[in-house]
């Protein structure tokens, strides 16, 4: 059975997920849905999509439709993801699910409602470098003491990864320390049971902090330090060192190194951890096969709301 997919978003992460899905057997994106007409019509024109429009209902209308991938703008993923369940299809939202806690708490109950999987982009938990790390700590073999991990951007104007102005603005609590918070407690293997932020000046054009430290604890008493800037002038992205008790590695993106005492990072071959090196394609390899074998996703709605609990007890502290 071919799984029949409508895709909204058509910007650099639309497009991520469209190169994905071509390598994914018996998918097929069927319509593609985004603001701009013209330019979407243009992408879906690309990937050989029948249908195009700007409006989700349309899609969400169509009879054969069995899913949705939703990577629009942050403030909209919560409304989204309820207008697809309602419609009764399966949803993968891209990271964040929500930036209100009470939203995120209503996408789980309608998902438990409604029974249709539901999963939230949280791509770190398939990097073939984190999944690494995982297999090494459910093996017994590796355990962590402290993730220190950099998240580093330069936004001072509103773009998106390939440099084009964006329609709406990125936030580092709700968006970019989502993936540090989900990350640190499913490799720890135990809830957050502290967290403390700081943050820098507010913007003020874009109405954000530009800086933020961020600090974890989880209930075995591991910890992490996470310190994100849309100021920083390179190297961007994101850098996980995790420190345990028999090694450090660190994971940037989908490279992996293990360091060693006198300073000498040792390379480790990731590239048999999974069937891609992809991490966004391995992503939508769950979402699928939870469909097909009807069963919970890794990073389920279910799974990843406690990370929007912290983040929701974050900026109240912030605000305070």
């Amino acid at each position: 059975m071919t799984i029949k997919v409508a895709l909204a978003g058509a910007g650099a992460f639309g497009i991520k997920h469209l190169d994905g899905i071509k390598n994914i057997p018996d998918v097929e994106v069927i319509s593609l849905i985004s603001r701009d007409l013209a330019k979407t019509q243009e992408v879906a024109d690309k990937y050989g999509i029948q249908h195009v429009t700007t409006d989700l209902a349309d899609s969400l209308a169509i009879q054969e439709l069995d899913a949705v991938i939703l990577c629009t703008p942050t403030q909209m993923h919560a409304a989204q993801t309820k207008a697809c369940l309602q419609a009764g299809k399966h949803v993968q939202v891209e990271i964040p699910l929500c930036d209100v806690l009470k939203e995120g708490e209503e996408v789980l109950a309608l998902q438990k409602q409604v029974g249709k999987v539901a999963m939230v982009g949280h791509t770190r938990r398939f990097n073939p470098s984190h999944q690494y790390v995982h297999k090494k700590i459910q093996a017994g073999e590796f355990n962590i003491q402290q993730m220190d991990v950099q998240t580093y951007f330069f936004r001072r104007t509103n773009m998106n990864a390939l440099g084009q102005p964006r329609s709406w603005t990125d936030h580092l609590l709700w968006h970019h320390a989502a993936h540090t918070v989900d990350l640190f407690a499913y490799q720890a293997g135990s809830p957050i049971v502290k967290a403390n932020a700081v943050q820098g000046p507010i913007h003020n054009q874009l109405g954000i902090a530009m800086d933020m430290s961020i600090q974890l604890q989880a209930a075995n008493g591991a910890i992490c330090t996470l310190s994100l800037s849309f100021n920083n002038d390179g190297p961007l992205g994101t850098f996980f060192r995790y420190i345990g008790d028999t090694a450090t590695y660190i994971a940037r993106y989908d490279d992996l190194v293990q360091s060693h005492s006198k300073g000498a990072e040792e390379p480790v071959d990731v590239s048999k951890v999974d069937v891609s090196m992809n991490g966004i394609e391995l992503q939508d390899r769950e979402f699928f096969a939870a469909i097909r074998e009807g069963r919970e996703p890794n990073s389920s709605v279910a799974q990843v709301l406690p990370c929007y609990q912290v983040l929701h007890q974050l900026e109240q502290q912030l605000a305070g």
